[in-house]
């Protein structure tokens, strides 16, 4: 099953002075951005333009020139993307965590705070399993499990790729009974919860950041670079961590600023 995961989205009304971002589903469907990028439109005057897709979809974007600033959570990647000169600089910018979700029966015995011996019950007992297979930070996380439990769970038939945002997926796996790896953002604002909880969390290996790159204009000379930077220096500043601090969904803190760290 592959269901459409592009998101376009735009904060105020398109001007002169418009950046467009590409970043992640997980903080489009997390609510964050509706929060967060109207204060930097008060801060500074600039539009913002989101596209929100998966990470590794966000950085094909910025390649071709389709982006001028990325918002996104594979590190690795991203430092790649940087080294490889497509982007200036990289700042880390918030984190939050993922979380394995579902049926509150746990069929595979998952419950804990071990995501690989979780991941290895699921391969052992053939429990259906939703993967995003979009090459998201998301996936890329999960695959990095599956190799640390040394389980191939694409051999049984529970395995499904959706090729979908985050919550699409997780639309999925309330609707079938699943498994599904999701970032917790997306997962306390997800309102079609159905049977499904969270089942495995606070595994260290869970950890999840996000940074931020403004695109490099030695490779696109279009890239309005200076506003990218204006966007960038705001969302690592003071202001820019408080209000990421201060975005919560009934009293839950969704994302961690840490640029300073």
């Amino acid at each position: 099953m592959v269901l459409a995961a592009t998101l376009f989205v735009a904060y105020g009304a398109v001007s002169a002075q418009s950046i467009t971002m590409a970043s992640t589903t997980s903080t489009e469907q997390s609510g964050l951005f509706g929060h967060l990028l109207p204060e930097f439109k008060k801060a500074s005057g600039i539009d913002l333009k989101v596209v929100a897709v998966g990470t590794g979809q966000a950085l094909d974007m910025a390649r071709r020139g389709d982006a001028d600033v990325l918002f996104v959570h594979d590190q690795a990647a991203e430092e790649k993307f940087v080294a490889d000169g497509w982007g200036v600089k990289r700042y880390p910018v918030m984190y939050n965590d993922f979380i394995l979700v579902g049926p509150k029966a746990d069929p595979a015995g998952t419950k804990g705070q071990d995501i690989v011996g979780a991941l290895q019950k699921i391969a052992a007992t053939n429990t259906a399993f939703i993967s995003r297979g979009d090459k998201s930070g998301t996936h890329a996380a999960e695959l990095r499990y599956w190799k640390l439990a040394s389980a191939d769970a694409a051999k049984g038939g529970g395995y499904k790729e959706c090729g979908c945002g985050m919550g699409p997926a997780l639309n999925i796996a309330a609707s079938s009974g699943a498994y599904v790896l999701a970032d917790r953002g997306t997962w306390l604002n997800f309102k079609n919860r159905a049977d499904l909880a969270i089942l495995v969390e606070g595994d260290k290996r869970l950890f999840n950041q996000y940074g931020a790159m403004v695109v490099n204009p030695a490779r696109h000379a279009h890239v309005k670079a200076r506003e990218a930077q204006k966007f960038v220096d705001w969302v690592v500043s003071p202001a820019g961590q408080g209000v990421i601090a201060a975005y919560r969904i009934n009293g839950e803190q969704l994302f961690f600023p840490n640029a300073a760290q």
